[in-house]
């Protein structure tokens, strides 16, 4: 891990809070006492410091309970009706305003705020309100006040994570473009059909196989959809790319740990034969992007980077012992 002291903008002037939706009454407090402490004088390095500006998803927000508005009259006669926070930001605005960002909710909610990473690099402190918590930080709601002032102090270390980057391309024009920290799947979801696939490395033939479908998956998301398809685990640190096929119709088309600086082409050679008979890319398990016979999907590393605060010492193995039962 990198250490991080005054690399970014620090002291922090803009903090967003992000929240998934469906926190339980325990994680609404926990947001609001974190609020609450972030509002108060005993959050800021000096008295002198200026208070923080506050954005907020819209569960977030939601979690602070309903708003009193404020009637403020201001000269001529006016009246300007004002609320004590501003409205609900998009996850693509808070990661391009704020110079760091505290997730409450699970990995989903990480993985979700990776897809609108920008170009400027911003620090994400994770606090587990979810099940597994395999990428969040915090993993005991108490420890949520001490570690933030630790962060707030400057006083972290950074954990940069790769970015999938995945152009659809239809009848030669590109049509989307995603970014998915965890990996994208390409699969036939109403039928349990082979669907017939061929891939390029750096515009050189790689292979053509049939299989269920194909996995590409970062080193994060090596742990995720790629391991339960028989994929190998690769540590975060490493630069690679891992190409998982999906129940593949034979035995030698093995998953491969490909280097970081090549471009993956997938090519679509099934038709759709029925109504329902749908291929869809699906990023992070989160967002399904219909396919059609004949699209090519280039996906490659992202230049982007995906920036995670630890306050510990590395824990990998622990982690993969503990969350995953790894070696038991």
């Amino acid at each position: 891990m990198n250490m991080m002291k005054n690399l970014f903008n620090i002291p922090f002037r803009t903090l967003g809070l992000v929240a998934n939706a469906h926190l339980d009454p325990a994680g609404i407090v926990v947001i609001q006492r974190t609020v609450k402490f972030l509002q108060s004088p005993q959050s800021r390095s000096s008295k002198k410091s200026p208070p923080y500006k506050l954005l907020f998803n819209k569960h977030a927000l939601t979690a602070l309970g309903p708003q009193k508005r404020e009637r403020v009259s201001i000269n001529k006669g006016f009246d300007i009706i004002e609320t004590p926070y501003p409205p609900p930001s998009t996850l693509a605005t808070l990661m391009a305003r704020c110079d760091l960002i505290l997730t409450f909710g699970g990995d989903g909610t990480l993985i979700k705020l990776a897809r609108h990473t920008t170009e400027k690099p911003v620090p994400v402190l994770s606090i587990n309100l979810g099940h597994i918590g395999f990428l969040t930080e915090i993993q005991n709601p108490r420890d949520v006040l001490p570690m933030l002032k630790k962060v707030l102090a400057g006083n972290y270390q950074l954990d940069t994570r790769s970015l999938l980057r995945l152009s659809v391309y239809r009848h030669g024009k590109k049509v989307e473009t995603h970014l998915a920290l965890n990996e994208a799947v390409i699969n036939q979801g109403n039928f349990a059909r082979l669907i017939e696939l061929s891939a390029e490395m750096n515009q050189r033939r790689m292979v053509q196989f049939k299989a269920d479908g194909v996995i590409i998956a970062t080193p994060t998301g090596s742990t995720a959809h790629s391991l339960s398809a028989g994929g190998p685990i690769v540590h975060p640190k490493l630069q690679a790319i891992i190409f998982t096929p999906i129940c593949p119709s034979t035995l030698s088309m093995r998953p491969i740990v490909l280097p970081s600086d090549r471009q993956i082409t997938l090519n679509i050679h099934t038709e759709r034969r029925f109504k329902d008979n749908q291929i869809a890319l699906t990023l992070d398990g989160q967002v399904v992007t219909p396919l059609e016979y004949g699209d090519q999907i280039k996906i490659r590393l992202s230049q982007r980077e995906f920036h995670l605060v630890r306050l510990q010492n590395t824990r990998y193995y622990q982690m993969l012992r503990e969350k995953l039962n790894w070696g038991s």
